[in-house]
């Protein structure tokens, strides 16, 4: 019986202690600890397990080691010094078996109901069937990578305009320019020069940032130097066309001949999502209000976890110290 036979059986009148949504290594990680503090959790995702991990490149290797992307106590084995993206993918999955969770995969949140002690989450599926979770505290781990930062220029809805970048095959031998100048931008740029794109980086800044990473950055410096890869600084493309990209230069506009383009400008947080939800925000960068000990948010039993908790601060909190929010959520929900 799938989950919407069981929901049409009557279980749907089953209460969890707590519900997670987002199943990334936060949300899974807040699962893990409510078991262990001994509540009965059950987690949430409109994707796939770990679903922005999966969207990452296909031969993305992190920038941390593995004992740092750990969450329930579980080792991840590597025989590299910094893993790939497919093992860590790999690990999530089996700790995920592991721990028994229950992950409803493909499952949208589309509203909440009710309050502390007493909530109603409601969800469809990808093929639009609604189905209904009640739960008494509510942990909200969905993070950024889904809504990406538009550029709200002319031409952006065209076909040929990426937010996210997976595998430079599709574009060899044609113009590409990357907008950015960060780790994602940069790598972005290499891969694709080196599968036979011809390259332009187009970035706001004046220079490839020096937080970027240690071997990265003098790559594709090089590759800037030596004119394999040209770049425009102090830039920004201000119209796409099907042909051409404008790019505003410190030395005037320009029409540069292009087939696609990389829009590599970030990301942010579902803020309509989390203030339907009924959560506060404060300062320019939207910090929601929260208990940084307990992690619960102004509204009563829904608790923060992950990149959320800095708003659209997005580069405060990763996987490596957004693990731990978990733990905290679960001495929480043990204390009341």
């Amino acid at each position: 019986m799938n989950d919407l036979t069981l929901e049409a059986a009557g279980m749907q009148d089953e209460v969890y202690d707590l519900l997670v949504v987002g199943a990334g290594p936060t949300g899974l990680a807040c699962a893990i600890e409510a078991q262990k503090a001994g509540f009965r959790a059950i987690v949430v995702d409109k994707g796939c397990l770990c679903n922005s991990l999966f969207h990452y490149p296909a031969q993305m290797t992190f920038f941390t080691t593995p004992e740092l992307l750990e969450i329930g106590g579980i080792p991840f084995p590597s025989p590299n010094p910094k893993p790939t993206r497919a093992e860590a993918l790999q690990y999530y999955r089996l700790v995920a078996v592991h721990y028994r969770l229950d992950v409803r995969q493909y499952h949208r949140v589309e509203r909440v109901t009710g309050s502390d002690g007493a909530f109603t989450v409601h969800t469809e599926d990808r093929f639009g069937r609604r189905g209904v979770l009640k739960a008494h505290k509510l942990a909200v781990a969905t993070g950024y990578y889904d809504l990406p930062n538009y550029l709200g220029i002319p031409g952006e809805k065209l076909s040929k305009v990426h937010h996210y970048y997976n595998d430079p095959h599709p574009y060899f031998e044609m113009d590409v320019v990357v907008i950015g100048g960060k780790n994602s931008a940069a790598i972005a740029a290499l891969e694709l020069w080196r599968s036979g794109a011809r390259v332009t980086l187009v970035y706001r800044g004046p220079e490839i940032p020096p937080h970027v990473k240690y071997w990265i950055k003098p790559d594709i410096e090089n590759r800037i130097k030596n004119g394999e890869i040209k770049a425009y600084f102090r830039s920004n493309v201000v119209e796409v066309a099907p042909d051409a990209v404008t790019v505003e230069t410190p030395q005037g506009r320009l029409t540069l001949k292009n087939d696609f383009v990389f829009a590599m400008t970030g990301y942010h947080p579902d803020f309509n999502f989390l203030e339907r939800l009924g959560l506060r925000f404060e300062g320019e960068d939207r910090l929601p209000v929260c208990d940084a000990e307990t992690l619960e948010s102004n509204v009563p039993g829904i608790y923060l976890a992950g990149v959320i908790v800095a708003g659209a601060r997005t580069n405060d909190i990763f996987i490596e110290n957004g693990r731990f929010h978990g733990l905290q959520i679960a001495k929480a929900l043990a204390s009341k």
